[in-house]
């Protein structure tokens, strides 16, 4: 349409129509005269809407998809490059043979239970910050260590990183005496919380003070809201005492960790934890003992000695 004054004049009287209907309906309320007119515009326009929006919400929901997976890809992938360069800085000696060992065991757990993991090596031991039993190890912030993420090793829960520098973290140990994880027993539902002891096992008070529990009953990490700084399934002990209920709330075992905290050496910092709870399927294989052979000595006693003297030759 060119621009001349009559264009001009039908514009100005459109807009003129249209703000007489917005005042109309406004004050007309639930009774606006168009409101007949503006039901059957969603009559014929609602469906064309819904068919907009649920052909478009799939493809968003599913790009929403595709980015959040290709994020956990791209961290498991830069997680394995890393892990991948530890392994071959640990060299081949006999020494590096046995830190292999342990970083093979340790990738093997972590993969039983979904846990994305930074390798890292134990440097330094000793009472950092006032903690009794602490270890520092060589991976900090700029390797994407935070304050109270899960570690552990190739035999089970190591500790919670509690201190964070650029370059190294300061990691609690679980058998220090202020440290505390929820726990959870093997093929059942009891739950406690588990204590340091230092070189003692560790002390678990189970919440159910009947709980049927006995020595060689194992346990794992319960978990904790947001996964820190605990992660779920992570395997803690076996127990080794039950105190007598004696009829009191809650009860107390005694778990000797499956970890031998006076020598730690390959660890991993649980940098992604599992998409589902694996409860108790990273514990290892249970090892029958086998039966000691029994042998039987039989003894075939000797003819008797005839009596008498010995009769001389002839």
């Amino acid at each position: 349409m060119r621009d001349t004054k009559e264009s001009r004049l039908l514009l100005v009287l459109l807009i003129a129509v249209a703000f007489a209907l917005i005042t109309v309906d406004i004050r007309g309320g639930e009774d606006s005269p168009v409101d007949g007119a503006r039901q059957a515009a969603a009559t014929v326009f609602g469906p064309i809407e819904n068919g907009v929006s649920a052909a478009v919400d799939p493809v968003g929901n599913a790009v929403a998809a595709i980015r959040a997976s290709g994020d956990r890809h791209d961290r498991l992938a830069t997680l394995e490059t890393e892990n991948a360069a530890l392994k071959a800085r640990l060299g081949s000696d006999e020494r590096g043979r046995s830190r292999l060992r342990q970083f093979d065991k340790m990738l093997g757990l972590a993969g039983a239970g979904q846990y994305g993991i930074k390798g890292a090596q134990v440097i330094a031991i000793g009472a950092a910050q006032g903690f009794s039993w602490t270890i520092t190890i060589d991976a900090g912030a700029n390797d994407g260590i935070q304050r109270d993420m899960t570690v552990l090793n190739g035999d089970g829960l190591v500790g919670r990183v509690t201190t964070v520098g650029p370059h190294t973290a300061t990691v609690l140990l679980a058998n220090d005496p202020d440290f505390t994880v929820g726990t959870r027993m093997e093929s059942g539902d009891e739950l406690g919380f588990a204590s340091g002891q230092g070189d003692r096992p560790l002390r678990v008070e189970l919440l159910n003070g009947k709980a049927d529990v006995k020595k060689g009953d194992r346990l794992v990490t319960f978990g904790s809201q947001a996964d820190k700084p605990f992660v779920p399934g992570v395997p803690v002990g076996v127990v080794s005492r039950v105190d007598p209920s004696g009829g009191d709330l809650t009860r107390t075992l005694y778990v000797t960790p499956f970890v031998g905290f006076t020598k730690l050496d390959v660890i991993g910092v649980v940098v992604q934890a599992p998409g589902k709870d694996p409860r108790d399927t990273v514990l290892p294989d249970r090892t029958e003992p086998k039966p000691t052979p029994t042998v039987t000595v039989t003894v075939t006693p000797s003819a008797p000695a005839p009596d008498g003297p010995p009769q001389p030759e002839q």
